[in-house]
C-alpha cells in the first residue's frame, strides 16, 4: 500500500497506538499556571533507543558548541476565513499560493464549537461567498491529492491584505479556545518582502524564547535561517507533505557545510527547517543556496544528506511526519522514544512538548532513561 504521492505510510507498531485525548496541549504552555512562558514544555531526549527527559530549558546543555540549529522562519497567517456556500456556513482554511495567483484551499464544516471538522471537497466551480463581498470560487483538486484540497480563484487580488484583515489562526478541535495570532509566530519568524507565510505554524520552534536563544549562542550553538511556507496539514488526513515554496539563503549553507565539515551536529527544528534543507543538499551533502517550490518527502528510503538530528513536535500515529524521524534516527529509535513519551505522558500538538533526536552517543553511559516524570 501507497498513498497518492507514492509514499509508504508511517504504519503501525509498538508505539504507534492511538494517543490519548487528555494527552493534547490544548492551551500554550504559558497559560497553564502562573508564572510559566512558552519555554515551560518538557523535552525528551533520543539518542538512539537510549531515552531521557527533561524540562525544554535545559536544551543548551544537551546540545554542544560547534552545533547549529536550522531554524524556520517563515510567520503564521491567519489563514481561517469564515464563508458559506449556499445557505451552508463553512470555513476556509488558505493553505498555499500559487505563481499564478489562485490558492490551494480546504473548506471545512463549523462544528459549533468554535473549531471546525473534515469536508468533501470540490466540486468543480463551487463558489463560495467570504467576508467583504469576496467570492473564491473552486477550480481543480491538487494535482495527484485527494480532494480535500483544491485550487480556488478569489475575486479580492490582495489575499494576505484580506486575511489580515478578516482571518484567525487555523484552529483544530483538540485546543479549549481561540488564541491571539501572536501565540503562533515563534521567535524567529521574520515577514517576507511579499507578505507571503505559513498556513500552520512551524511549531517546533514555538517553546524557544530570546532568553534561550541568547543562552545558546553564549555557548557557541548556532543559528541556520531558513524559510518554508508550511500549508494546511489536516488534524484527520495525515497526508505526505505537496509542494511548498522554500528558500535556503547563501549564509545559512555556508553555516551548514561549516557545521559538517567540523565537529557540529546539523540539526533541524522542526520538519519544516528539514525538509527546505535537505531540498538544498546535493547528493554529496554540500548544501548550495536554493529557493523556489520543493516536492521532497524525507521517508527510509531517501534517508538524509544533510541533518544529523532533530528537534520537533509528538506526531500522531498515522503522521507521515514519522516517515521523516525513521530517516533520521530508524525505526527502533523512534517507537522507543514514543513509547516513553506515552508513558510518560507528554503533551502532543503545536502547544505540546517536544522531542529532540540526537546520533547515538560516543559514550552510551552517558545518558539514562530517567523515571521522572512531571
Amino acid at each position: 500500500m501507497t498513498t497518492a504521492m507514492g509514499v509508504p505510510p508511517a504504519g503501525r507498531g509498538p508505539a504507534r497506538r492511538a494517543v490519548p485525548e487528555e494527552l493534547s496541549a490544548r492551551v500554550p504552555a504559558e497559560q497553564r499556571g502562573p508564572g510559566l512562558d512558552r519555554d515551560s514544555v518538557r523535552l525528551l531526549v533520543s539518542r538512539g533507543t537510549q531515552v531521557s527527559h527533561h524540562a525544554f530549558v535545559e536544551l543548551p546543555g544537551r546540545l554542544r558548541a560547534g552545533d547549529l540549529l536550522v531554524v524556520n522562519t517563515s510567520v503564521t497567517l491567519a489563514a481561517a476565513v469564515d464563508g458559506s456556500v449556499g445557505h451552508a456556513r463553512v470555513v476556509v482554511h488558505f493553505s498555499t499560493r500559487g505563481d499564478d495567483g489562485r490558492w490551494a484551499v480546504e473548506l471545512r464544516d463549523p462544528d459549533g464549537r468554535g473549531t471546525t471538522r473534515a469536508r468533501a471537497g470540490g466540486p468543480r466551480g463551487t463558489e463560495v461567498r467570504l467576508p467583504g463581498d469576496v467570492r473564491l470560487v473552486l477550480e481543480e483538486p491538487l494535482a495527484g491529492r485527494s480532494a480535500r484540497l483544491w485550487w480556488g480563484r478569489v475575486s479580492e487580488p490582495d489575499v494576505l491584505g484580506f486575511l489580515r484583515r478578516h482571518g484567525r489562526p487555523i484552529r483544530y478541535s483538540y485546543t479549549d479556545r481561540d488564541q491571539p495570532l501572536s501565540a503562533y509566530q515563534t521567535v524567529f519568524a521574520l515577514p517576507s518582502a511579499d507578505g507571503a507565510g505559513s498556513a500552520e505554524m512551524p511549531s517546533a520552534a514555538r517553546p524557544f524564547t530570546a532568553r534561550m536563544v541568547a543562552e545558546l549562542v553564549s555557548r557557541g550553538v548556532q543559528f541556520a535561517p531558513v524559510t518554508l511556507h508550511t500549508g494546511v496539514a489536516s488534524a484527520e488526513a495525515h497526508e505526505p507533505p505537496y509542494p511548498e515554496r522554500f528558500v535556503v539563503p547563501e549564509a545559512s549553507a555556508r553555516l551548514v557545510n561549516a557545521a559538517k565539515a567540523g565537529d557540529g551536529r546539523v540539526i533541524g527544528v522542526g520538519t519544516t527547517a528539514v525538509r527546505a534543507v535537505e531540498s538544498a543538499g546535493g547528493p554529496d551533502g554540500v548544501v548550495r543556496a536554493a529557493e523556489g517550490w520543493t516536492g521532497l518527502v524525507v521517508t527510509p528510503e531517501r534517508g538524509v544528506r544533510v541533518v544529523d538530528g532533530l528537534l520537533t513536535g509528538l506526531h500522531e500515529p498515522e503522521a507521515s511526519h514519522l516517515l521523516m524521524l525513521e530517516a533520521i534516527a530508524g525505526r527502533a529509535a523512534v517507537d522507543r522514544g514514543y513509547e516513553e513519551a506515552l508513558r510518560g505522558r507528554y503533551l502532543w500538538h503545536e502547544f505540546g512538548d517536544v522531542h529532540l533526536i540526537l546520533p547515538p552517543d560516543e559514550n552510551p553511559h552517558t545518558e539514562h532513561c530517567s523515571s521522572n516524570y512531571w
